[in-house]
C-alpha cells in the first residue's frame, strides 16, 4: 500500500525518518509531502494529493501536516482509504495565538531560523530528550534548513486555518488518534476529544513522549501505525 506522511511546521521527512524505513521495510510505498509552498491549508491540501499516485493510499500527519492530511480527506472523499492524527489539532484559532505565532516569525526574521531552537523547538521535546544529540541534532538541521518566508506561510496557513472539527464526523475509514503522554502543545485531553468525535477510531498515548512523537519514540509510533495499517 502507499502511505502517505505529512510533515507538520518547519518539519520534513526528518521527523518520519524512522517511520519511513521501518513502513519501507514492510514493503509500503512510502511517500512525503512536505506543508510548504503555500500559506493556505488548503492549497498546501490541493498540492499534496497532486502528488500522490493514482490509487488508494493511508494518510497520516503530524501537527499541522494532520491538519492538511484533514483538509485532503475532506477535499477527496475515498481517496484516502485510512487516516493517522499525530499530535495535533482541530480547534480554530484561539485568544492570543496570533499574537504568540506573529512574535515566533519576528524572531526568525530578526535573528534567524537558529534563534528558533531554544525558543520553539526544545520545548516541544519531552524534557528528557533536549540533551539527547541523536534526538535534538537532525531536528535543529532540519529547522535551520528552513527560511523565515517560509515558516511565515505556514503560520499564516495556520491562523487562517479551516474548521476541521467539521471534517471528523465523517470519517469512516481506519483511524488512528496518536498523542505524547507530554506533549504540552497538543495536550491529551485534546487527542480524547479527537478521537471521540471519529466513530471507531483507536486514541495511542505514548509514554516519555512530547510533542515530536514519530522521533522521539519511533518505536511506539511505528508499532502503532503498523496495526492501523492491518486494520
Amino acid at each position: 500500500m502507499t502511505v502517505v506522511l505529512v510533515p507538520g511546521l518547519l518539519c520534513d521527512d526528518v521527523v518520519w525518518a524512522p517511520q519511513i524505513a521501518a513502513l519501507g521495510d514492510d514493503g509500503h510505498d512510502v511517500l512525503v509531502v512536505l506543508s510548504t509552498g503555500s500559506a493556505s491549508i488548503g492549497a498546501l491540501a490541493t498540492a499534496a494529493l497532486a502528488a500522490v499516485p493514482a490509487g488508494p493510499f493511508a494518510l497520516a500527519g503530524h501537527s499541522l501536516g494532520a491538519r492538511i492530511a484533514l483538509e485532503m480527506f475532506r477535499q477527496a472523499p475515498g481517496r484516502a482509504e485510512r487516516i493517522a492524527l499525530l499530535d495535533t489539532g482541530v480547534h480554530p484559532v484561539g485568544p492570543g495565538e496570533a499574537t504568540s505565532r506573529s512574535a515566533l516569525v519576528r524572531l526568525a526574521d530578526d535573528k534567524g531560523m537558529a534563534a528558533l531552537v531554544d525558543r520553539w523547538l526544545l520545548p516541544m521535546l519531552h524534557e528528557a530528550h533536549r540533551d539527547d544529540d541523536a534526538i535534538v541534532g537532525p531536528l535543529v538541521a532540519m529547522v535551520e534548513r528552513n527560511t523565515p518566508a517560509s515558516f511565515a506561510a505556514q503560520q499564516r496557513a495556520l491562523l487562517t486555518r479551516p474548521d476541521a472539527g467539521v471534517v471528523l464526523p465523517t470519517i469512516a475509514v481506519p483511524t488512528l488518534v496518536l498523542v505524547g503522554d507530554a506533549d504540552a502543545w497538543s495536550p491529551v485531553e485534546q487527542h480524547r476529544a479527537i478521537a471521540a468525535a471519529v466513530p471507531g477510531s483507536e486514541l495511542v498515548v505514548v509514554e516519555r513522549c512530547g510533542h515530536m512523537s514519530p522521533v522521539e519514540q519511533p518505536a511506539a509510533v511505528t508499532e502503532a501505525l503498523r496495526r492501523w495499517l492491518a486494520r
